[in-house]
């Protein structure tokens, strides 16, 4: 039984999480623990490295579908693939060799915005609507504080934001209505006071993260505690709260978000420090981010991306350098199923997940 079997479209709504850890031997004993080697067993599933050509690191993830990825990363790279990941086309805006793209936003099978990360002029926004044969800028930061990590878009695809780290005590929104073409920073007096030392983590392009034409979360770290905040009005006003997931120094916080609707929602994280523990590094929400419960079995290590199955309420998926991880029952527990090196994950809506990473890694779970 593969995974792609057991999760076909007609079949995933009413998916139980016993059918899915059967596929993916997690209840007969240790989970496979993928490699760059095929699969010894083709009967559990896992990611599928796919040649990209490209040794860049990718943190931006946008899957479209089984077919269309996009992804974005280090040196200016934007890679686009029609064919499953069997060729890669090189899209990257022309430029762009001293920026990294950290997070990617497909707005369509031909469109999609990308978002530059860096102090000043290096945060930079750029769309395409010809499959990223030409691009143009559309946001060029001049705040010299303010550095912008991670960009969304709500349902329809016009409205959207992207997200600052602090500036003048506070975290700063930039907003569109017209599908990333202009831009304006939204007035900061509905945003709570940053804590000292507060930032967000563009680790996966999934620290600021959207559902429906209203709802927005972004996650942060480095500060006393690691929040998450909420708001309801299209980032005009946020309420904040306490992940669970422990911070306290510069590189351990909340580095991704995940919800699958207005209220169900999830936030991994940890210490991304080569070697450092990550105790309690992921954490759900079942009230829309007001409270957060802590996983009784989480991850065993740092997790930088996660993303939910579609069409599914229980099942997810998170990655990190140290290898990917299942939820079967919405976040309570977590599974390991593969050990290779990823930094994000984004599935389509017929089933496409995707995950890429360092040294130019793409993957498809198989």
């Amino acid at each position: 039984m593969t995974l792609r079997g057991t999760l076909s479209r007609h079949a995933v709504a009413c998916l139980g999480a016993a059918t899915l850890a059967a596929g993916l031997g997690l209840a007969a004993g240790p989970a496979h623990a993928g490699t760059d080697r095929p699969h010894e067993r083709r009967d559990l599933p896992g990611w599928e490295l796919k040649d990209t050509g490209s040794d860049a690191r990718l943190r931006g993830l946008s899957a479209v579908g089984r077919d269309t990825a996009w992804t974005s990363g280090s040196g200016g790279t934007v890679l686009r693939t029609t064919d499953g990941g069997r060729t890669w086309r090189d899209v990257s805006p022309p430029g762009t060799e001293a920026l990294e793209f950290r997070d990617i936003e497909a707005l369509g099978r031909r469109s999609a915005v990308v978002l530059s990360i860096g102090p000043g002029e290096d945060s930079r926004i750029y769309r395409t609507d010809d499959a990223g044969a030409t691009w143009t800028e559309t946001f060029r930061n001049d705040h010299p504080d303010a550095f912008y990590d991670c960009v969304t878009f709500f349902a329809g695809g016009r409205d959207g934001l992207a997200l600052s780290d602090p500036v003048n005590g506070r975290f700063r929104i930039l907003s569109t209505s017209d599908g990333g073409r202009s831009w304006r920073v939204l007035p900061d007096d509905g945003m709570p006071p940053a804590q000292q030392g507060d930032a967000a983590f563009a680790a996966s392009g999934q620290c600021l993260v959207s559902t429906g034409r209203a709802d927005a979360w972004f996650a942060t770290g480095g500060g006393a505690t690691a929040r998450v905040l909420h708001s309801a009005d299209r980032g005009r006003t946020w309420t904040e709260a306490e992940s669970g997931i422990p911070a306290g120094d510069p590189a351990r916080g909340v580095f991704a978000l995940a919800f699958r609707d207005a209220r169900h929602g999830l936030a991994v994280g940890g210490d991304f420090q080569p070697g450092n523990p990550s105790p309690d590094a992921a954490a759900r929400t079942g009230d829309g981010g007001a409270t957060w419960a802590d996983a009784r079995k989480p991850p065993p290590a740092y997790r930088s991306g996660v993303t939910w199955l579609p069409h599914s309420r229980t099942v997810a998926l998170a990655v990190g350098p140290t290898g990917s991880d299942v939820t079967l029952d919405a976040g309570r527990t977590w599974h390991g199923f593969d050990s290779g090196s990823y930094d994000t994950v984004d599935c389509s809506a017929d089933l496409g997940c995707w995950a890429a990473g360092e040294q130019g890694r793409v993957a498809r779970l198989e």
